[in-house]
């Protein structure tokens, strides 16, 4: 496998400044991607990497599809952009009708936004937007959980329950947030394959008996969970828990919202996570897979009563009162929502759902079988198409997870660091071969770090 080369790039470092990234080094040792097709990036020294996560959870069909491509080229030539205040786009009606078509019960109106983070923000305001239309204003505390991932947005870093995302902005979170239980039982369950733990307790005893009583739960709007927690690591539910979480906040009248912005359109081998687990909530968001990655889109799927909720509340308003004042410059863009609708005809006819539900297996089986008793390997998950192999954290917390990453991509492999979590999670459309490639070089790379 060829390693890092010394190949100077013929473009600077000296003004893009890198997301989630140590920017401090990086240009000692670039990553840098100029092309991609299929399974694999090209890098701009000519190295070819293999997509292990799906280019961070969006590529599902792989790269470089031409039906995406020739969808945005034809609506660039017929409707290159539209405005979405008081006016709309058709393609955007078509894209909305097809995931309301794919989300579960009676969630069918779809609100776009860009990105994940807006979508939970967009869910948050409607969930009191929802009770205030139905004379419930009081209703303005949130519960998130903790490690759970919602975005960088205030809303979603307040519900969001990473420590490492909230440190530095603390101080303007929302000030009604409080927060349930982690879902991972390390001690008990440190090794999940392709099934969901049995808890010998209660996992939400503590919502019931403690925060919903703190709160009130009159005071609460929303509870918002992953239906399996991606980014702090692949964290499993354990078994009944949606269902039971369903049943608290139904019978408080607490809107459930569902963050599917991972785990929407196929990872779980569903169109929703939701589906799989089959429970309905009143909300999902969703990102990432709906274009393939190709263009930013996000949204929020709702229940109709939310819809007709602040409709009926404005029944006797003047003709031109918004009912619900939110929304972004690109909700809807036309050319964003033909990259979605044919990305779901994709899906749909090379049948990526089930394929990626017959390679989750697949991956989950290698994972378990070469990973498990490497030097720090303390825990691995797989469900669906995804998996995490733990590590110890030594010293420092994230450093070996780290050097692991850097190790895999040096020998042509992107994984995915998460705190000590290494995360493999990729496109739909990989062979039983690339997944053994990905798990020989990440398990050569954890034998190797110290």
């Amino acid at each position: 496998m060829a390693l890092a080369s010394a190949v100077s790039p013929d473009f600077s470092f000296d003004h893009l400044w890198l997301p989630f990234t140590p920017n401090r080094g990086f240009a000692a040792e670039p990553r840098v991607f100029t092309e991609a097709d299929g399974m694999f990036f090209t890098t701009h020294d000519g190295r070819q990497v293999l997509d292990g996560i799906s280019s961070l959870w969006c590529v599902g069909a792989g790269h470089n599809r031409k039906p995406i491509a020739e969808a945005i080229t034809a609506q660039l030539h017929k409707l290159d952009y539209a405005t979405a205040f008081q006016a709309a786009s058709d393609v955007a009606y078509r894209a909305a009708e097809r995931i309301a078509a794919l989300a579960p019960g009676d969630l069918n109106r779809v609100l776009f936004t860009n990105s994940g983070s807006e979508a939970a923000d967009t869910a948050l305001k409607l969930a009191l937007a929802y009770h205030r239309a139905r004379g419930e204003p009081q209703r303005t505390v949130f519960i998130g959980r903790e490690k759970a991932y919602h975005g960088v947005g205030f809303g979603g870093m307040s519900v969001g329950g990473i420590p490492g995302n909230r440190k530095a902005f603390s101080a303007a979170l929302l000030p009604r947030v409080d927060h349930i239980a982690h879902i991972h039982d390390a001690e008990r369950h440190a090794y999940i394959h392709h099934e969901q733990p049995a808890w010998q307790h209660d996992p939400l005893q503590e919502l019931e008996q403690r925060i919903l009583p703190l709160h009130d739960p009159a005071n609460v709007a929303a509870v918002i969970v992953e239906p399996v927690a991606g980014s702090a690591g692949w964290y499993v539910p354990p078994r009944g828990y949606l269902q039971r979480l369903k049943e608290i906040c139904h019978r408080h009248g607490i809107l459930l919202i569902f963050d599917e912005v991972i785990t929407g359109f196929g990872r779980l081998g569903h169109a929703f996570a939701a589906q799989h687990f089959d429970v309905t909530p009143d909300m999902i968001t969703f990102a990432k897979c709906v274009t393939n990655g190709v263009i930013p889109l996000g949204g929020v799927v709702a229940r109709d009563g939310v819809f007709d909720a602040l409709l009926d509340a404005h029944a006797a308003a003047p003709p031109h009162a918004v009912e619900f004042a939110h929304g972004y410059t690109y909700s809807g863009h036309p050319v964003a929502c033909a990259a979605a609708i044919a990305t779901l005809d994709l899906f749909e006819h090379e049948g990526l759902f089930e394929r990626a539900d017959r390679m989750g297996r697949v991956l989950g089986d290698a994972m378990h079988g070469q990973l498990k008793g490497l030097p720090h390997v303390v825990g691995i998950r797989t469900y669906g198409l995804a998996g995490a192999v733990e590590l110890a954290p030594g010293a420092t917390p994230g450093k070996r997870a780290y050097e692991v990453f850097l190790d895999c991509f040096r020998h042509g492999v992107l994984v995915r660091p998460a705190g000590d979590n290494i995360v493999l999670c990729p496109p739909y459309v990989v062979e039983a071969g690339q997944i053994g490639q990905m798990v020989d070089v990440l398990a050569a790379a954890i034998r190797g770090v110290r």
